[in-house]
């Protein structure tokens, strides 16, 4: 039967803390070793000056000098060479005359006997000298000095030893404290490796270096893969990254990976993010005469900003997501309003049914059918453009709903038919402001409010008058009413209408007119050259 064996991970953590102890381990011991080798040098060198000092000591002695002429010299020698040794730590202190003979030792047997090392340089020489040699006492640093007399003679040599057993027992000594004090910074190293490697782990959220690239790669793609144009910069307005969107929209324009924000209404938004921490959403912003819509999110991490992400997108491009929902509203709005409205007729006819008044209820049936399709026969005829008389009957249902009275003018005629582009521009044009023309007259003259429509393509333009019995527009709002933002009414998601009606206009090279109605209220009369882009159908 096989054994399944999983494979064990070190994790990041583990890693940085045997990698920093290793180190640390491995710096100790090498410097240990460096710092007793430098020992046994410095100590072996002392030695060996101090063993030179303690001879010249002991041959510079006059009662020693003396002590030469006498019978017995090694009496008083003896006597005076054991006080220099126990009084200056030596391990040996020999005095011998010039044929090498002994006459003082540590050890009295060996007096009066040859020294066993050789006494050629200080006699023969007459050098001082310092080496390491065996004795009869055993290995040690010995120094050698010649002993002179009145006369200028050489009469003898003084020889002083330390036993290499008594410094490598020294020396010892010295390192066992190395070795304790080098236990210091070792224990301080590894608990700062733990304490790094800690560190380490919470900046990166307890990642593994494998899980940090997957979740890189993965933010990479999904940035590239988002359709708005996504910048990041930091605090200093450095740009950090850009996804392919941005790219492709500001390579013209300077915008690049590594350079600073020189707009100052883009660091106008970006210093609004990092100073209230908070995001700004929907701001226009004009780049080398291009219009955008901007969004400002800060980058926090513990209430510390770190730089902003920016999420740009094009007015066209919001224009195309508004004029799209604008279709599936009107369409929604006209399924409703025919719901709503045939649910009326259905329930009224229903009742004339249920009483027996059948002539009534063929009546209803019948003016029904004939003003709808009156109002379909009208609109296919005069209006020659699909999107144009869909928004057109869409809104005569609306009406109906809303209750207020919608007239076309029966004169009225579009024979231009308008590319998809444009038609789409113009059709959320006149949407927007014959709702706004029913919601004023409707506000102001509930059941009675009446908005009339007239259109015309006859010259070189195509004209659209829309107005109402609502309250008007007072001169001094006849701009204001155009800005983004503005509204009269209550509630979210309104002041946005009248702002694409401005910009879908511009687009078109068009101009937009407000009057006073001579029904009382305003009058929207919009004008847009044909140009070439609108073809009449003959």
């Amino acid at each position: 039967m096989g054994v399944s064996m999983k494979k064990t991970r070190v994790t990041l953590l583990t890693q940085m803390t045997l990698l920093i102890i290793v180190v640390v381990l491995i710096s100790t011991l090498l410097v240990s070793i460096l710092f007793s080798t430098m020992l046994d040098d410095i100590v072996e060198n002392n030695m060996g000056k101090q063993a030179m000092t303690v001879a010249k000591l002991t041959a510079q002695n006059p009662t020693i000098i003396e002590a030469f002429e006498d019978e017995d010299p090694s009496k008083r020698i003896q006597l005076i060479s054991e006080t220099i040794r126990k009084t200056t730590g030596a391990d040996y202190v020999t005095v011998a005359n010039d044929q090498g003979i002994r006459y003082s030792h540590p050890n009295p047997e060996n007096i009066g006997k040859p020294t066993v090392t050789s006494n050629d340089a200080p006699l023969r020489e007459h050098k001082s000298i310092i080496y390491r040699g065996n004795g009869i006492s055993g290995p040690a640093i010995k120094a050698k000095t010649p002993i002179w007399n009145d006369k200028g003679e050489v009469i003898g040599v003084s020889s002083v030893g330390f036993l290499v057993n008594s410094i490598e027992q020294q020396v010892l000594d010295y390192r066992k404290h190395v070795i304790q004090l080098a236990i210091i910074p070792l224990l301080i190293g590894i608990g700062g490796a733990i304490l790094i490697a800690r560190r380490l782990k919470k900046l990166t959220y307890g990642l593994e270096p494998a899980e940090i690239s997957f979740l890189f790669t993965e933010k990479e793609a999904t940035l590239e893969s988002i359709r708005d144009a996504t910048i990041t910069v930091n605090i200093e307005k450095k740009i950090t990254s850009m996804n392919r969107r941005a790219r492709e929209l500001f390579h013209d324009q300077q915008l690049l990976v590594g350079s600073i924000i020189a707009d100052n209404q883009l660091k106008k938004y970006i210093n609004e993010a990092i100073a209230t921490k908070g995001s700004n959403t929907s701001k226009k912003l004009l780049l080398n005469q291009q219009l955008y819509v901007l969004d400002a999110s800060p980058i926090l991490i513990e209430e510390e900003i770190l730089g902003v992400v920016l999420t740009i997108r094009t007015v066209s491009e919001i224009e195309q997501l508004t004029e799209e929902f604008s279709k599936i509203k009107t369409f929604s709005e006209n399924m409703r309003a025919q719901n709503h409205e045939f649910l009326n007729k259905l329930n009224t006819i229903y009742g004339l049914l249920i009483l027996k008044e059948y002539d009534r209820a063929i009546n209803i049936v019948s003016s029904e059918v004939s003003e709808r399709q009156n109002i379909v026969s009208f609109l296919m005829e005069s209006v020659k453009d699909p999107l144009i008389a869909a928004c057109l009957l869409g809104k005569m249902n609306r009406s109906k709903e809303l209750q207020v009275t919608l007239k076309i003018d029966p004169d009225s005629r579009l024979d231009s038919i308008l590319d998809n582009a444009k038609s789409n521009h113009f059709v959320p044009i006149i949407g927007n402001i014959i709702d706004n023309a029913m919601e004023a007259a409707r506000k102001k003259n509930e059941h009675k409010g009446v908005v009339q429509v007239s259109f015309t393509d006859l010259g070189k333009e195509i004209i659209f008058d829309i107005e109402d019995n609502g309250p008007g527009v007072p001169i001094m709002m006849e701009n204001v009413i155009f800005q983004d933002g503005y509204t009269t009414k209550s509630g979210e998601n309104h002041g946005i209408g009248l702002a694409i009606v401005k910009n879908s206009i511009g687009l078109l090279n068009g101009q937009i007119y407000v009057d006073k109605s001579e029904l009382g209220g305003a009058r929207f009369t919009i004008v847009i050259p044909q140009n070439s882009w609108a073809k009449k159908d003959v």
